[in-house]
């Protein structure tokens, strides 16, 4: 049993609408597609109005070695993730006063799109107030399932020490894996979805004092479940090549989201005694228009149950692991909550997998 307590974000400065995004795609792809105002019209179609680089979008027209690249991830997560925690342990709508850094017993950082040793969270340490036997916890190459797993992660830790207040950060600069040299669909769909940026939660175990919160209801995470589709490497992830990520994005998956996670939700809901009617809303990774428009028709979910998703998709499109946080923020700011009332949290990535937890409304404090 864990409680969400706060979530903290931040965003590059580097805006770009989804109409500049697609003048970006013609310039970099109009040579290599016969058929490329078709497939422009993925950015006009896609739901998404705009998203944030910590680059402005010239830059992405150049090549920039893999060194290069990763530096500026290095530089660029370490002072996101900065300003996500302060946010996250002193939001006024979240809590009454500031989380000491000190009262933080583990951190779980998360990320896929750049390489750290040490890792991210140990830097961030250096700069925070953390107490030096702050547990570290880096998880990388989830992707896109990354925040939910590691929200699930921290609430089996509350789940192990009750008393416990953990921190979750997602931290991802998608357009840094951006490749001008590669042609490929799979990076010309890319290029329509991603974007930039970083997010912490706070976590908290049941037996925790949470008098501090300023929430009237709080997600009260009480299960989680990991599956993994064997033999399904190729669906999303990475290929590493002298200059960097290259993209796999397989074109199936809004068909294997409406042909294989129903059955993995009704799993875990026969489990709880559960219907799909008994849930309020779906707190999920969003992915793209036709992965949520996969997850309304194999779910039977009203688009209402998916509103917070589809907000943080036109705002700020993909942005891998730390897209979820931001969705679950939204929904503690703007969505109807009502106590006892249970959710499902959910994202999909490589493996291919997907990360569920089962929630419900309870008194914050």
């Amino acid at each position: 049993m864990a409680f969400i307590l706060s979530i903290g974000t931040s965003l590059p400065v580097y805006d770009v609408n989804q109409e500049k995004a697609a003048e970006f795609a013609r310039y970099m792809f109009q040579h290599s597609f016969k058929d490329i105002d078709r497939l422009l019209s993925s950015f006009k179609n896609g739901q998404i109005h705009s998203r944030q680089f910590v680059k402005p979008i010239e830059w992405y027209k150049e090549e920039h070695s893999f060194e290069e690249k990763n530096q500026i991830y290095i530089e660029e997560t370490l002072k996101h993730s900065r300003e996500a925690v302060r946010e996250c342990l002193s939001h006024p709508e979240f809590v009454q006063e500031a989380i000491p850094y000190e009262k933080v017993e583990a951190v779980f950082f998360v990320s896929s799109t750049g390489l750290s040793t040490p890792s991210i969270e140990a830097r961030l340490m250096n700069e925070l107030p953390f107490s030096p036997y702050t547990k570290r916890v880096p998880i990388w190459g989830l992707g896109c399932a990354g925040g939910a797993s590691g929200l699930a992660r921290a609430a089996e830790y509350c789940k192990a020490y009750p008393e416990a207040f953990v921190l979750v950060i997602a931290a991802e600069l998608c357009s840094l894996t951006f490749q001008p040299e590669d042609k490929t669909k799979s990076n010309l769909i890319g290029t329509s979805l991603f974007g930039d940026g970083v997010a912490a939660a706070l976590l908290c175990g049941e037996k925790a004092d949470r008098r501090g919160s300023k929430l009237k209801l709080a997600p009260k995470i009480t299960d989680s479940q990991s599956v993994l589709m064997k033999q399904s490497e190729d669906v999303m992830g990475w290929d590493f090549t002298d200059q960097g990520f290259k993209v796999i994005f397989s074109r199936d998956i809004p068909t294997l989201v409406e042909n294989w996670l129903k059955t993995n939700v009704q799993i875990f809901l026969d489990k709880h005694r559960l219907s799909f009617c008994d849930i309020s809303v779906f707190l999920a990774h969003p992915g793209g228009k036709k992965v949520i428009d996969a997850y309304i028709k194999s779910l039977g979910l009203s688009s209402e149950k998916l509103s917070s998703a589809q907000n943080i998709l036109r705002k700020h499109g993909n942005m891998s692991s730390a897209t979820l946080l931001y969705v679950v923020k939204d929904h503690l700011q703007n969505g109807h909550k009502k106590e006892a009332e249970r959710g499902l949290i959910g994202a999909l990535g490589p493996g291919f997998s997907s990360e569920l937890l089962l929630f419900s409304w309870e008194k914050g404090a």
